[in-house]
């Protein structure tokens, strides 16, 4: 099994250091669920409802946002630039260290 470090801020700016398994099929969502922070996730990881929304603070490239996505953000507050949903994006290696704040909640 491999997993790889990630911290997640959440919305009262502590961090948290997680370990999140990479074989497992998880997205980052499921990680914080995982760990009991604060993620709704309403739709259950359909990108449908935008309760999952974080901002993506290290440099990892996590790729294009899907149309799911990218549809799902454009109608939700509080977006920047670096906003994902959690639930598209997939616990990889490549993922190591990487470093997400939950968005407010709307």
């Amino acid at each position: 099994m491999t997993d790889v470090n990630v911290t997640i801020i959440d919305r009262e700016g502590v961090e948290h250091k997680v370990l999140a398994p990479t074989d497992m099929n998880m997205n980052l969502m499921e990680v914080c669920k995982a760990y009991d922070l604060p993620v709704q996730a309403v739709c259950g990881g359909m990108a449908m409802c935008a309760t999952c929304q974080c901002y993506i603070i290290s440099d990892h490239d996590l790729g294009e946002r899907n149309e799911d996505e990218q549809a799902m953000l454009w109608e939700a507050q509080n977006v920047k630039d670096t906003s994902r949903l959690g639930c598209q994006v997939p616990i990889t290696e490549k993922l190591e260290g990487l470093i997400v704040e939950l968005a407010p909640e709307e």
